[in-house]
């Protein structure tokens, strides 16, 4: 039986993940900073599919926190054949309205953590030419969206860019690049989402099973939903300094994820 990991696994994407996964049959190492949250999650997917179910309490964004699942990811006897790096925040209000503190709190889970639990997990997945990386990116990636899509650009390019790399492993990696998704990640950033369209929100569950068959058909990028791939082409033609209006006017705090 394979083994996933998946960071930021008690709510909203990465619950959908766990959720999915541990219906498939997969063992899961759950990683959150609730360790409580963490435990009730374990047990009832446990109970319900009757897998096992890690409990690793972690925040990534202290070195601490990285530290301690690279040190799982590592681990050869418990190999993990599939890494789901989707632990994410976002921060309220435009640039210089954020502290520089949380511009780097963020820099550091959206990409030192993305970068450090990649390189943990793929040599090992190398040398038994199997596995997979999914690292949660969003569509904010490819419009100007100051530290945050910028950050996300940056999972995308680094994605892409070991994907090539690695051509031929039997190790794959897919930048997951959602727009809005029904979760806690606008309330907990304190992220009014009044002005969003109906039609714009995802449900989870129908983008993670989007997700894992683009990784299983080998796509190292994947827009999730056909209105939002739609957006995409139309933003590839626009002019970044329209681009930049749009975004500027919505302002940062309403990044998709």
């Amino acid at each position: 039986m394979t083994t996933a990991l998946i960071t930021g696994a008690t709510a909203g994407i990465g619950a959908a993940f766990a959720r999915r996964l541990a219906s498939d049959g997969h063992n899961l190492v759950l990683v959150a900073r609730d360790t409580e949250r963490l435990r009730a999650q374990a047990t009832e997917l446990h109970d319900r599919h009757g897998i096992e179910a890690e409990v690793l309490t972690a925040d990534l964004s202290t070195d601490h926190g990285i530290a301690s699942v690279e040190k799982r990811l590592s681990d050869r006897k418990q190999p993990v054949d599939l890494l789901v790096n989707n632990a994410g925040f976002g921060n309220k209000g435009r640039f210089l309205d954020v502290s520089m503190a949380d511009e780097l709190t963020m820099l550091k889970v959206h990409c030192e953590a993305v970068l450090r639990l990649t390189s943990a997990a793929v040599p090992g997945m190398k040398a038994r030419g199997r596995g997979g990386v999914v690292n949660v990116a969003s569509v904010a990636a490819f419009v100007p969206r100051g530290t945050y899509g910028a950050s996300k650009a940056w999972v995308v390019q680094f994605t892409q860019g070991v994907a090539r790399d690695l051509a031929g492993s039997g190790v794959r990696l897919m930048a997951l690049c959602p727009g809005f998704v029904r979760t806690e990640f606008h309330e907990r950033a304190g992220m009014g989402t009044d002005n969003i369209p109906g039609w714009m929100w995802l449900d989870a569950d129908k983008l993670v099973a989007a997700a894992l068959a683009d990784l299983a058909r080998g796509k190292t990028v994947s827009v999730p939903d056909p209105r939002y791939k739609a957006m995409m082409g139309a933003v590839k033609l626009a002019p970044r300094g329209l681009l930049g209006g749009i975004t500027s006017k919505t302002g940062r705090k309403y990044g998709p994820r």
